[in-house]
């Protein structure tokens, strides 16, 4: 197995950096395997909900998919709360942190406030303020995120609701992951694209009844 020669970085020499950079290159390239693991591990988690943490994602990923949204934004429904294992007290963060060199900045913004967006629906149930999300207010994407937390999460903890498993999104987040970390063509920042495209939508909720069938339900 090919190693460094230095033990201390300051020792390195540009045999070194090469070695370094090719296989840290090469194992980037697994870093969607890695995530669709990562995501998995939610279904040990629920925390009082009626569903798991697995499930709450799906559906979000399957609601979104179903309002005919783009890649960028399935990705982003699906693993929103992919932080919830590690980084409980900043998941929205997390997430963002790990979507942030695949997908369009309007994806990226909207995963790393929905925590505070969330707040809408129960803080003022326990006395605390429920506009915490009204200091993002200037932002450009400010009602993409209150449409995000309305359409593909506060929605999404239904123990009733038939979704598709992380079969079905494999695909979609293996190619979104497989991007060009940073490339300014996926990045895309100030551009806004549309959670809900019409016209996919009514295709894909035709086709809701097939997909069904073809990636059974996680029980």
């Amino acid at each position: 197995m090919d190693t460094v020669k230095f033990a201390h970085l300051k020792d390195c020499d540009e045999e070194d950096i090469e070695l370094l950079e090719r296989l840290s290159f090469d194992y980037a390239g697994g870093t969607g395997h890695r995530v669709l693991e990562l995501l998995g591990k939610l279904e040990d988690s629920s925390c009082g909900l009626q569903v798991t943490r697995l499930s709450h994602s799906l559906q979000s990923g399957t609601r979104a998919w179903l309002d005919g949204a783009d890649n960028d934004w399935v990705v982003a429904a699906v693993l929103h709360d992919i932080g919830d294992l590690y980084a409980p007290f900043n998941h929205d963060e997390y997430a963002a942190l790990i979507l942030k060199p695949f997908v369009r900045e309007q994806c990226t913004k909207t995963v790393q406030f929905h925590g505070d967006f969330q707040k809408y629906y129960y803080n003022d149930k326990i006395g605390k303020n429920p506009n915490v999300r009204e200091r993002y207010r200037e932002s450009i994407y400010f009602d993409d995120c209150v449409d995000f937390c309305e359409r593909w999460d506060q929605n999404c903890f239904d123990p009733s609701y038939k979704y598709f498993p992380i079969d079905f999104f494999k695909p979609i987040v293996l190619d979104v992951f497989s991007r060009p970390p940073h490339d300014p063509k996926h990045i895309q920042p100030g551009i806004r694209m549309p959670l809900v495209d019409p016209n996919h939508r009514v295709a894909r909720k035709a086709s809701r009844s097939n997909c069904l069938e073809l990636y059974p339900q996680n029980s």
